[in-house]
């Protein structure tokens, strides 16, 4: 981050705590990211992104049962006017997924697995 700028500020949207902590330790090591908010659901993460103050979302694709699906909730945030980027974070990459988040309006999509350099580019590229 350069002197003066802001950071990326980042919602994180998986259903799992120990993932959502997980991601809140790798990212917030980086100075640039600022972790906003958290959501452990699609519904929620959708309500989150639409309060304002979120640069990117990083959104699982499968919440638990009975929870919206992933890119149903990308395909909400990316409807609105000014709405955060979102960044697919998931350990699922069938061609039927991958095509699903990108139709909904992901900027990227990532697995799970990826080396956390890969994963604090990924935030950068989309932001």
């Amino acid at each position: 981050m350069t002197e003066g700028s802001a950071p990326i500020r980042l919602l994180l949207a998986d259903d799992h705590p120990v993932v959502r902590a997980g991601l809140r330790a790798v990212l917030a090591a980086e100075p640039d990211f600022e972790i906003a908010a958290e959501a452990p659901t699609a519904e929620r993460a959708v309500e989150l992104a639409a309060a304002g103050g979120i640069d990117v979302v990083l959104m699982d694709l499968q919440f638990g049962p009975g929870g919206a699906h992933g890119a149903e909730a990308t395909a909400q945030i990316t409807a609105r006017t000014g709405a955060p980027r979102v960044l697919v974070l998931t350990t699922y990459d069938t061609d039927a997924d991958i095509l699903a988040a990108v139709e909904a309006g992901a900027a990227g999509y990532l697995l799970k697995d990826a080396p956390p350099r890969e994963l604090a580019a990924a935030v950068r590229t989309a932001a």
